[in-house]
């Protein structure tokens, strides 16, 4: 019997969390999830019990037989993954509010994505996503990283 798939999704507090949550949900045949772990920091901790609530009462109504746990210690969560997604605003929406503003103030585009904003954005994500990949070595070797982060093309290089 297939014991199932551990996910750990880092940044689980977000408001992407719900959609992710229903994907999984309506692929559960092909893509049986034991359990998520929806992880975040402390900062994040009320939106995480939130997303996270919805979450159980998602996976209650659609009956499938996963197991939410949230989670403010990622190391606790890494342990024996499968699969590790990460979806993470470093510096939370305070730090958008910058890497938007910025840019424009000197005549530049600036978003998550491209421009000043993006530049800004990586600057402070890389550094994180490449201590999370140290984590995952170290926790749960044969884990995949998915990477869902902006900006997503300079944190998958890194």
């Amino acid at each position: 019997m297939n014991k199932g798939l551990k996910i750990v999704t880092i940044g689980g507090g977000s408001s992407y969390t719900p959609e992710f949550v229903e994907g999984l949900i309506n692929r559960y045949d092909e893509l049986p999830v034991r359990e998520l772990w929806l992880v975040d920091i402390p900062a994040g901790k009320e939106k995480l019990e939130i997303v996270g609530s919805l979450a159980r009462r998602m996976v209650s109504k659609a009956g499938v037989p996963m197991t939410i746990h949230l989670a403010l210690d990622r190391e606790e969560a890494l342990k024996d993954a499968d699969f590790v997604t990460t979806q993470m605003r470093v510096g939370q929406l305070k730090a958008r509010i910058q890497d938007e503003r910025l840019p424009i103030k000197y005549g530049m585009i600036g978003q998550e994505t491209n421009g000043g904003g993006g530049l800004f954005k990586g600057l402070r994500t890389i550094p994180v996503l490449l201590e999370i990949a140290e984590d995952m070595q170290r926790l749960c070797p044969d884990a995949w990283l998915i990477n869902f982060t902006n900006p997503a093309g300079m944190v998958t290089e890194a």
